[in-house]
């Protein structure tokens, strides 16, 4: 399967709004917006941050958008973030999108952040250098209470292959 990363076009973004409404995939990611469902949020936050200097990029497998990946926020202080279609899970695809994001955006530190419980997210992210640093909780939207989360970061000397 071919993996690329590339710029946002206005077409993806109802694929991402779709993917982005997915229960379980909520659930797993646990910090999302506090409507998913609100539609003109999800424009102005999609509006929003492609005005941004921030990277975002649209990941397709094989031609077909599947997920988003961006790094964001101020220098020193950046993270990774990413969501693939539910269907697409297990296939690898994330781990390849963000090593192909990492090497794209060259600073370090970079950090990220996942659920406690979302082994398969740690798992991506371990793969692709990074190390958990931290252990917070924090209020998850997507499960309506207060939940563990693991902060991970990347540093120059944790560069993969």
């Amino acid at each position: 399967m071919q993996i690329v990363l590339r710029e946002v076009h206005d077409s993806d973004l109802p694929v991402f709004f779709r993917q982005m409404n997915d229960p379980e995939a909520l659930h797993m990611a646990a910090f999302t917006p506090k409507d998913p469902a609100d539609r003109d949020a999800f424009d102005a936050h999609w509006k929003r941050i492609r005005a941004s200097a921030d990277v975002q990029r649209t990941i397709l497998a094989d031609g077909d958008v599947v997920g988003s990946a961006a790094v964001y926020g101020e220098p020193g202080e950046r993270e990774v973030t990413y969501w693939i279609d539910r269907a697409y899970w297990g296939r690898g695809i994330a781990t390849a999108a963000l090593r192909e994001l990492v090497a794209q955006v060259p600073e370090r530190p970079l950090y990220a952040r996942a659920a406690a419980d979302n082994t398969g997210s740690l798992r991506v992210l371990e793969k692709c250098g990074f190390r958990v640093t931290a252990q917070a909780s924090g209020y998850a939207q997507a499960r309506g209470a207060e939940i563990d989360e693991f902060v991970l970061s990347l540093d120059a000397r944790d560069r993969r292959r």
